[in-house]
Parts: C-alpha cells; sequence; structure tokens
C-alpha cells in the first residue's frame, strides 16, 4: 500500500500533516506528533503586528526623543495577547528543528507587504524545511478594490521568494472574487503550494451587554466541502502542490481530498479533540480503505474527481444548483 506523496518539493510517507496549532507549542508534543506519524509539522504562525511592535520598540528605544511617542506603542497589540514574540518564535524553530526529524514548516501570518517579510530568511536560517505565508486581509477598507488586495498579496509573494530558497506555501481564504485566477497568479509568482482555507474567527453580537463576541470553534467534516470545491478547481489549473486545511477528521476526508486533487491535508481540530495519537489511527484507518476498495496508491486516485473531468464544468456546476434549489421548492 503506497500512501506516499509529494509536498512543497519534500517526499513524504503519507498526506497527513498536523497543521498550525497550540500542540507544536511545546517540544513533547511536537515530538507526539512525529511518534503518531505526522509526515510534517506545521508551528503556529508569527504575525505581521508582533514583528511591528518588536520593530517600533527598538525604534522608540534608540531615538533619543522616544518619550514623545510613547503613545505609538499602543497602536500594536498587548504583547501578552501572544505565546511567542519573534525571538522566542526563531528559538522555538531551531529546538522544534532539533527535536524531531519530519519536516517542520514555519508560518508568517500578515495582509501587508511590509518589512516583517524578512523573517522568512530568518526562519530558513533557524531551520525550517518550508515557510506557510498565511495571508488574511480583512478586507473592510471601501477604498481598497479586490483587485489592489490581490496586486498586494501577489508582491508579497514575490518578497518572500526572492528572499528565501526553502519552498513557499500560500494560505488562503476563500473569499477572493475570482479565487482560480488569482491562485493562477501566485502560481506563476512562484508559488510553490496553495494551502486551502483559513479558518476565521466568527463575531456574534451579545444583545444584553451590547458586546462583540468572538470565538474560533473547532471543525468537523462538513467544513471540508468548500475546501473539496476549492481544491477540485485549481488541481488542473496550477503547477504547484496543494494542501487542504480545515474540516479533515477521517480516513475518508483524506480520501475525498486526494480525489479531489491535494497533496497533503493538514489536520488540527481532530487532533486537538482526540489527541496526537489520533494521527496513527486516521493512517491505519486510510490503509484498510483503500485495501477493501482495490487502491494501491494515493497517487492513482489524486485528482480523478479533478473539474478538468467534467466536459463543461460551468454548465456543471450551475446545473447542480439549479437541482439543488428546485429540490428545496418542491419541498
Amino acid at each position: 500500500m503506497d500512501l506516499s506523496t509529494t509536498y512543497l518539493g519534500m517526499n513524504l510517507p503519507h498526506p497527513m500533516v498536523a497543521g498550525a496549532s497550540p500542540l507544536s507549542d511545546e517540544i513533547d508534543t511536537a515530538r507526539q506528533l512525529e511518534d503518531a506519524g505526522s509526515a510534517a509539522i506545521v508551528l503556529r504562525s508569527l504575525f505581521e503586528e508582533q514583528i511591528a511592535r518588536e520593530q517600533m520598540a527598538e525604534l522608540l528605544y534608540q531615538d533619543s526623543n522616544s518619550e514623545s511617542f510613547a503613545e505609538a506603542a499602543s497602536y500594536f497589540p498587548n504583547p501578552d495577547l501572544f505565546i511567542m514574540g519573534p525571538d522566542e518564535y526563531m528559538n522555538h524553530l531551531r529546538r522544534v528543528k532539533e527535536a524531531v526529524r519530519v519536516p517542520v514548516i514555519a508560518s508568517l501570518n500578515g495582509s501587508t507587504p511590509g518589512g516583517w517579510l524578512s523573517y522568512g530568511r530568518l526562519m530558513e536560517q533557524g531551520g525550517a524545511d518550508a515557510l506557510e505565508l498565511n495571508v488574511y486581509h480583512a478586507a473592510l477598507d471601501p477604498e481598497k478594490s479586490g483587485a489592489e488586495i490581490e496586486r498586494e498579496t501577489v508582491v508579497m509573494v514575490h518578497e518572500v521568494k526572492r528572499s528565501v530558497k526553502i519552498p513557499v506555501a500560500v494560505k488562503l481564504s476563500p473569499f477572493f472574487t475570482s479565487f482560480a485566477h488569482f491562485a493562477l497568479q501566485l502560481d506563476r509568482e512562484g508559488a510553490d503550494g496553495l494551502v486551502l482555507f483559513n479558518r476565521f474567527y466568527e463575531a456574534d453580537i451579545d444583545v444584553q451587554e451590547l458586546q462583540v463576541t468572538r470565538a474560533l470553534h473547532l471543525s468537523d467534516s462538513s467544513e471540508l466541502l468548500l475546501r473539496l470545491r476549492g481544491i477540485a478547481a485549481l488541481a488542473p489549473l496550477v503547477s504547484g502542490s496543494l494542501a487542504v486545511t480545515g474540516g479533515v477528521h477521517t480516513a475518508l476526508d483524506v480520501v475525498k481530498s486526494t480525489m479531489a486533487g491535494a497533496h497533503v491535508t493538514q489536520m488540527v481540530s481532530a487532533l486537538l479533540k482526540n489527541g496526537p495519537g489520533y494521527l496513527f489511527k486516521v493512517r491505519r484507518d486510510l490503509e484498510v480503505w483503500m485495501e477493501e476498495n482495490e487502491w494501491s496508491s494515493l497517487k492513482e486516485m489524486r485528482g480523478n474527481m479533478g473539474v478538468d473531468k467534467a466536459p463543461n464544468p460551468k454548465a456543471y456546476e450551475r446545473a447542480n444548483y439549479m437541482m439543488m434549489l428546485q429540490s428545496w421548492e418542491g419541498a
């Protein structure tokens, strides 16, 4: 049974990767992920705001008139909100890299071009095998068009790619207006892979306290459907690797992701719920399913349910849309 795959140029024994989460914050837990069979480990993100705050603090410290700019510190998040500052992150990256043998993927999270992107080079020097550039833009500025936001992201990828030699994957949200077109731009700019999709907090309103409440709920397999659609659409178009993140909980989720065209599946919520050892169970379940259904390798099933297998993908999706609405309207 051949579960092997290639992701960002790295040969992996199987496609199940521990995605960015608190599980990688402790060295012992990172070792547990490796022992359970994780093919690679993605570290929690280092945020643009963390780097900007540290750079501002250094500037204020060095400036002889820094006291007159003391209010500038209030523009940046309280450092207590972050698990690790930039220096701690780099030290942690080195320690994880020394503790495990599987590939370690560092993560940068931001939304605008700037000096914080230089940390990609530092992560490479710290031993990262690859870099995941986690792009999140709130897109609430009415003066900025979708095209401008896309151009900024392409510039970010260009800056990182020219500063590092390790592979770079771009983690995206599903909210771009012409997602396939944008993904193809990133692919042509040199992105070595795309990760679909980022998960965000959901805002609610406390009507008694008149406050906005925020929560990030753990996913379940129902969230996989949006990822399957995105991967199936991109697999025939891009030359880089594709990863699914969000909604991967079972062996069947791995099978579906692979059939859509994914090279790896990142697991987070399932591991937070069940512990690192759950990886071993999913891998074993995958082997059993493949044997029962007479698949000898993941390679032969990868992409066999991509949109390129439909003679007219646009008409196919439109027809499915109409059929679903008609069935509900007639209910």
